[in-house]
């Protein structure tokens, strides 16, 4: 593990390092997409801006709930520091699916402010939501959190005091099992996009699509995590049991426009 990046004498954390590549990636390659189709990229800026804004309220907000039984102790707290330790143990982090439902509801509610083609706008986000999350799974390896169940297969780490538990363990890379996955997810929607260019079925459906393959990956490779943080629900992860919602939103979905979709072609032939 490499939790910081040490510069001139000031510590940069790597997590953070890797997030703001894989978002400067993820919005170059939006920008370049949206003027391929011949529109402004100025908008698609606007928009991702108001996204990562609902990433960072709606990541923060889910790590909340699954930290809730600490909601309890603000009652109890006696000083200002307690106070800011247990709000700090509260919402102190941040969890994927939280930012990506608070992402896409903003980000559709930017999109229909703006009166853009909230199709195009949400195939081209589609696409790059993996490649930004490989980049920041990265980050996660190297800096010691989201990290996997003990293995002899594995890495240890040794003096991170970022996440402590993860010293002198060996663990299983997870963190970068999910990122070569999202790179995985990054190409095949890629090709996608590329195929909606010219019609048909595809267009303006690659998020449902997205949202299929990944909850799968998310699904399975939770079985991997050996962090704390999980919380629970019926007998799954916060993650997993969102992960079947989104799975089941995603094939009902599909399948409701598929159907749609051939009514429509067989009436117009």
């Amino acid at each position: 593990m490499f939790p910081f990046l040490e510069i001139f004498g000031r510590s940069f954390p790597m997590y953070g390092i890797m997030a703001g590549i894989g978002a400067f990636a993820a919005g170059f390659l939006a920008c370049f997409l949206i003027r391929r189709r011949k529109m402004n990229d100025n908008d698609m800026l606007i928009v991702l801006l108001f996204v990562a804004l609902g990433v960072v309220v709606g990541g923060t907000l889910l790590y909340a709930i699954t930290n809730a039984r600490y909601f309890p102790v603000l009652f109890k707290v006696k000083n200002f520091e307690q106070l800011i330790a247990v709000l700090s143990r509260i919402f102190g982090g941040s969890v994927f699916y939280g930012g990506l439902i608070g992402g896409t509801l903003v980000g559709v509610l930017a999109v229909k402010i703006k009166k853009l083609p909230l199709k195009i706008y949400a195939d081209i986000i589609a696409v790059i939501i993996p490649l930004f999350h490989a980049f920041a799974r990265v980050g996660c390896f190297l800096g010691g959190c989201c990290y996997g169940i003990e293995s002899k297969f594995g890495f240890t780490a040794h003096g991170n005091e970022i996440s402590p538990f993860v010293n002198d363990v060996s663990r299983f890379p997870v963190q970068l099992l999910e990122s070569s996955l999202n790179l995985v997810i990054f190409a095949v929607l890629l090709i996608l996009y590329k195929r909606s260019l010219s019609g048909g079925f595809l267009a303006g459906k690659l998020l449902f699509c997205y949202l299929f393959m990944y909850s799968i990956v998310r699904f399975f490779d939770e079985f991997l995590r050996g962090d704390a943080v999980r919380g629970f629900i019926f007998g799954l992860s916060t993650s997993q049991f969102i992960s079947v919602i989104l799975f089941t939103v995603s094939v009902v979905t599909m399948t409701v426009l598929a159907v749609r979709y051939k009514k429509q072609k067989n009436t117009a032939e």
